[in-house]
């Protein structure tokens, strides 16, 4: 009989232990859940709809993700800067790179077609009258050298000069040593050349043909004459251009043109040329606009000392300005964020601190862009996942400030008429009324080309009515008021005729 009672003790101390031992391992659990108790959230959002608060966590009703708490210490603790948790940025994959100095080259790219080097350009002509006897280059484009012939001319009055220049060699007479040189010039001025008047003088006979020769190497770009023709004085008769160096015209976009100066450094490359670059200097930048596609002509100039660059050819060029490059702060141009009125960047304070930073741009190329102002060097810049960090500064005004100094607190609510804002017109069944937020399961909106969906509403004590209830089917007008909320403007249960205005 005593047995029975030494097994009720033994079970009961058995229990005992188990209690305790659970009470002694639920004690940590219990602190840390006390401690998380301290630090109670203000509100639950979805980062991409940040301006969309909710009592309670749960699942985003606008996004597949759950809902990320707001508390009341997470804003940034010094003026400007917002907090965010490390696990956060770490998962979201947040990249960030150091702000350096160094010089920021802009290389501008164009394209153009090669063309003949116009000073180069000779044109030969008859300075008398006369008769084409003899073509010495029958073909348009043959290349010739300096002092090649060109063309044969029949011409009476070079013979007649000839004859009177011959006249006064023979004579005797003092006094005509200003005729015989007056005489000689005339040839020079109607196109006899120094060789051929000395070869008149040795022999003492008047030449009846004159042969024109090429006044230096080229290709002959026009010929304007065939045997036979006459030609009147001053006619042209061939025109000559220069291989020596070409032209490249090539566009320049009118963002570029104000980096293109005379002297800048050109490198062409050619596909009849491929893996071979061609340098250059801009000799000029024409003073002329082309209104269709906005652009200005820019006149680069190769040497071609080896003949093998042809006019027509395609070339693809890259230009470097004249001016020295500037020492300035660059940074990667992945980190800038344009509003739109101006340019932010999001700098890593560390400790899960970030600060939002208005910046004045300068010159940007190869994936940098240097910074005029608003970034020190060394700041530690937000390359990605910059989402994130603009959804916690919206909450937190850190945005609007742009780290100006001002408090930390969010600024006045400005309040805007409804009748200001755009209406839409919805209907669905009410699924829950928390205070001032009302939870409406609504159908197709089409004026938003929204499907059907569960939102949450904001429903001020003006709009809200007593004879609302959950589960009522109700049709209600709503606008987006100045904190970037739905709110309700009226609403009323479908079925009834009494509605509540604000």
């Amino acid at each position: 009989m005593r047995t029975l009672p030494l097994v009720i003790a033994a079970t009961v101390a058995f229990v005992l232990g188990i209690v305790a031992t659970l009470f002694v391992v639920r004690q940590p659990a219990t602190a840390t859940h006390v401690a998380a108790v301290d630090k109670p959230a203000l509100y639950w959002y979805d980062p991409m709809v940040p301006q969309q608060h909710f009592n309670a966590p749960g699942k985003s009703p606008f996004m597949d993700m759950q809902l990320v708490p707001k508390y009341a210490d997470s804003g940034g603790e010094d003026t400007g800067t917002v907090r965010i948790d490390p696990r956060q940025t770490q998962n979201l994959g947040v990249r960030t790179a150091k702000a350096e100095r160094g010089t920021l080259t802009h290389t501008v790219h164009a394209t153009g077609a090669l063309a003949f080097d116009e000073r180069s350009v000779a044109v030969v002509q008859s300075r008398v009258a006369g008769i084409v006897e003899k073509l010495w280059v029958r073909a348009p484009l043959s290349a010739v050298t300096r002092g090649q012939p060109l063309v044969t001319v029949i011409a009476p009055d070079w013979t007649a000069a000839q004859e009177e220049y011959l006249s006064l060699r023979r004579a005797k007479a003092g006094g005509l040593d200003a005729l015989r040189a007056a005489a000689r010039q005339r040839l020079v001025l109607i196109g006899v050349d120094d060789a051929q008047i000395r070869a008149v003088e040795r022999t003492g006979q008047a030449e009846t043909r004159i042969t024109i020769s090429a006044p230096r190497d080229g290709v002959i770009t026009d010929l304007a004459i065939r045997e036979g023709a006459s030609v009147l004085a001053g006619t042209p008769l061939v025109t000559l251009s220069g291989l020596d160096t070409v032209w490249v015209n090539v566009a320049i976009a009118e963002t570029d043109s104000g980096r293109i100066a005379a002297g800048a450094t050109a490198t062409a490359s050619l596909p009849a040329f491929p893996g071979e670059n061609f340098t250059g200097t801009v000799e000029a930048l024409l003073p002329d606009l082309d209104p269709a596609t906005r652009t200005q002509r820019a006149r680069i100039v190769l040497p071609n000392p080896k003949g093998r660059l042809a006019p027509g050819m395609y070339a693809s060029v890259e230009i470097t300005p004249a001016a020295p490059p500037t020492n300035s702060i660059l940074i990667s141009s992945e980190a800038v964020i344009a509003t739109g009125t101006r340019n932010v960047v999001v700098v890593d304070d560390g400790h899960g601190r970030f600060r939002v930073k208005e910046v004045r741009m300068g010159e940007e190329a190869g994936g940098k862009t240097a910074v005029l102002d608003g970034v020190r060097e060394g700041d530690l810049v937000v390359l990605s996942g910059q989402f994130l960090i603009d959804s916690e500064a919206s909450l937190s005004g850190t945005l609007a400030r742009l780290d100006d100094g001002t408090p930390t607190s969010p600024s006045p609510r400005t309040e805007t008429a409804p009748a200001a804002n755009a209406q839409h017109s919805a209907t669905g069944v009410v699924r829950a009324i928390d205070g001032p937020r009302c939870t409406i399961a609504t159908d197709a909106i089409a004026s938003l080309d929204m499907e059907a969906m569960t939102m949450t509403f904001a429903c001020p004590a003006k709009a809200s009515a007593s004879d609302i209830r959950v589960g009522q089917r109700v049709s209600f007008n709503f606008f987006t008021n100045a904190d970037g909320q739905f709110e309700i403007a009226k609403i009323s249960v479908l079925g009834e005729k009494k509605d509540r205005t604000p």
